[in-house]
């Protein structure tokens, strides 16, 4: 348990009879992007709220940066900043009175807090925009100022609540930049967000929340897995190797316009190499060869608008090694 930044145990919290969590376990190791993805209303920013000791669950064992959340929140607190859906950036007064301000609520001498401020604002990249009103910033301007200002008080654990919504496409890319440079530093990085792409290409662990469960959580290769439809397509220009190959892999889809041929697959190494195998011993070479997996999206769809994937017949009990818990995974 000592590698994990977040931890938590049965999580619960209801609002009059609506149940938004019920009864979730969450496991986050230090130095780590963990993302959490669910359809609006789902319980993510609930979650986040409680994480970050805004809002009190009604029953779990929770743990943030080694800290008892209903123990010690104040020590929680201290370790951890939070950057919500909402910019906390004032935009009546400037860059770097946003900075000094945030500065001056951690309690820092005036010294060193503008001098953690100005090293901010130049990693930043906000040092030609610092002294003027927060008002005239871009929308990803405001989010890098926003999540300089999180990072004033050096926490170890910060909780990225969709902090990309509304942002054009090279501001969302420069802030995945300043996502993966925090995580290299050996920041622990809690993430939601309505971009499936931006949970493919950062975290290294997802959760899919529904119906207040967990639906499903692994990596992300690990989760496409779990959606039928991968497929290898092989290719050929020689419509004598095409029906040689069509003939040796009998259970392939043809396409005999294109000469190609498509062999259901899970595009693991394992599965290529026996597909391989079987074309070697007939003599036979595609000219192309390329593999096709679910994305995340397909992922998501077939988590959360179905009660279980084809061949599922619900939840099972799974034992998670790296945490000794005891997790519902989709069988």
């Amino acid at each position: 348990m000592s590698t994990l930044a977040i931890a938590a145990n049965g999580l619960r919290k209801s609002y009059g009879d609506k149940t938004v969590l019920d009864g979730i376990d969450l496991a986050v190791e230090q130095g780590t992007v963990f993302s959490l993805l669910g359809p609006n209303g789902a319980g993510k920013t609930t979650a986040v709220s409680i994480l970050s000791t805004l809002v009190r669950a009604d029953a779990g064992e929770l743990r943030v940066g080694g800290h008892d959340l209903a123990a010690d929140p104040q020590a929680v607190r201290a370790a951890i900043g939070v950057t919500g859906q909402f910019s906390a950036v004032d935009n009546l007064i400037t860059g770097e009175e946003n900075m000094l301000l945030m500065a001056d609520l951690h309690h820092l001498p005036k010294a060193e807090g503008r001098r953690v401020a100005a090293a901010l604002l130049e990693r930043f990249d906000l040092v030609e925009a610092a002294t003027k009103p927060a008002s005239t910033y871009s929308g990803g301007m405001k989010r890098r100022l926003d999540i300089a200002m999180t990072l004033v008080g050096s926490p170890r654990i910060i909780f990225l609540d969709e902090p990309t919504t509304g942002l054009d496409p090279r501001s969302r890319h420069t802030m995945w930049g300043i996502i993966r440079e925090l995580v290299s530093g050996g920041v622990t990085v809690f993430l939601t967000t309505q971009y499936l792409e931006e949970a493919d290409q950062l975290a290294d662990r997802i959760a899919v929340l529904h119906n207040g469960g967990i639906a499903a959580e692994g990596t992300a290769a690990e989760l496409k897995r779990l959606v039928p439809g991968g497929h290898v397509r092989l290719r050929f220009t020689d419509p004598a190797a095409y029906r040689s190959a069509a003939s040796a892999l009998d259970a392939a889809t043809r396409d005999e316009e294109a000469l190609a041929l498509q062999i259901v697959s899970d595009g693991t190494q394992r599965d290529l190499h026996a597909l391989l195998g079987q074309l070697a011993a007939a003599g036979i070479e595609a000219d192309e060869l390329s593999v096709h997996t679910p994305d995340l999206d397909d992922v998501f769809f077939a988590l959360t608008d179905t009660a279980a994937l084809p061949g599922q017949t619900g939840p099972t009990d799974h034992h998670d090694s790296r945490t000794g818990q005891t997790k519902e995974t989709l069988r």
